[in-house]
């Protein structure tokens, strides 16, 4: 877990997608830290994850979106901003299959604008990038290293690998502090997506529901828990201004592969339940196996994620037994 070291202390932070699982947290740490964080929600009015946290009232809630420029380059400018942290993204595979024009102009367009409106901001000094281990697409070697060509062609593959190339671009071309993050699947307490797994299952156990595994549960990817994802991210943008981080893309994960079933299992265990899920069987437009490869992380940032999956598991079913008022009906 990411430790204070009084860094961030008074630091003018504007953070994109904070509405959501991810984004929410680091914003809460960053709260905490006491960070001067800003925020951009297109419906502020409409109860997301900072409630879920506790944390609405501790920020600057704005409302925008970000495929609007004009809006991102005011608030930049507004909030003097410094560091940025860029998450908003339509975030779910299985939307992006079905209807992927959303998706490539929001994780696109949406991207772009965030980048020109930090490159015309001259107060910021740092900016990370949310990427995705998706952004290589399916590759004959494992794990994935950060020197292999990006191959994601599924559409949320595609779109993140655009996300990817197009901010590494705006950091080589105009020498702008912004590196890349490029996430193994990540869990935790708050997270709402419950056509994700983890959240998904832990939801349906405790509701004495059938838990259901959408694919055959053959598929292999690499899980990293919510508060070893926040340390990398602010590690990262703490170093972004060195020549050797800035431009550059990092693995984050565990570095161990698990099959859906197997993850299943460990959640039902977590759970203290036994039950047995319903599997669905439909892998379409989805890799086999994903793991990353972090030793570019460990060597450049001292990075590695400390959470073990069953501590993480627990960590996790822990938060929504807790807070079932608040999950309950989605």
């Amino acid at each position: 877990m990411y430790m204070n070291n009084g860094f961030w202390n008074g630091k003018n932070v504007f953070i994109t997608g904070s509405d959501g699982f991810i984004a929410s947290w680091i914003t809460k740490t960053l709260v905490s830290f006491g960070s001067n964080v800003t925020v951009v929600v297109r419906k502020p009015e409409k109860k997301n994850a900072l409630d879920l946290l506790k944390i609405r009232e501790k920020v600057n809630v704005v409302q925008g979106d970000i495929l609007d420029l004009e809006r991102m380059k005011e608030i930049f400018k507004k909030n003097k901003v410094e560091y940025c942290f860029h998450l908003a993204a339509q975030a779910i595979v299985g939307d992006a299959n079905t209807s992927p024009l959303p998706t490539f102009e929001c994780n696109i367009k949406g991207t772009w604008n965030v980048l020109e409106a930090a490159r015309l901001c001259e107060t910021l000094k740092g900016m990370v990038v949310a990427s995705s281990d998706k952004a290589y697409g399916d590759q004959k070697v494992l794990p994935y290293n950060e020197e292999q060509p990006l191959n994601g062609l599924y559409p949320y593959d595609a779109s993140k690998a655009c996300t990817d190339i197009i901010s590494r671009s705006y950091a080589k071309m105009y020498s702008l502090p912004i590196a890349v993050t490029r996430c193994a699947n990540i869990y935790g307490g708050g997270d709402l997506h419950m056509s994700r797994i983890v959240p998904g299952t832990v939801a349906a156990v405790l509701k004495g529901e059938t838990p259901i595994i959408r694919s055959d549960g053959t598929l292999e990817r690499d899980y990293m828990y919510i508060e070893d994802c926040v340390d990398a991210y602010l590690t990262l943008a703490e170093n972004v201004h060195k020549p050797e981080i800035r431009s550059q893309a990092f693995n984050f994960g565990n570095g161990i592969p698990i099959s859906v079933t197997t993850l299943f299992n460990k959640i039902i265990s977590a759970c203290g339940s036994d039950v047995k899920p319903k599997i669905l069987g439909q892998n379409k437009g989805e890799i086999n196996r994903q793991f990353l490869g972090v030793e570019k992380a460990n060597t450049l940032l001292n990075w590695k994620a400390s959470t073990p999956l069953k501590e993480g598991l627990e960590k996790t079913v822990k938060w929504y037994k807790e807070n079932r008022n608040l999950w309950e009906d989605q």
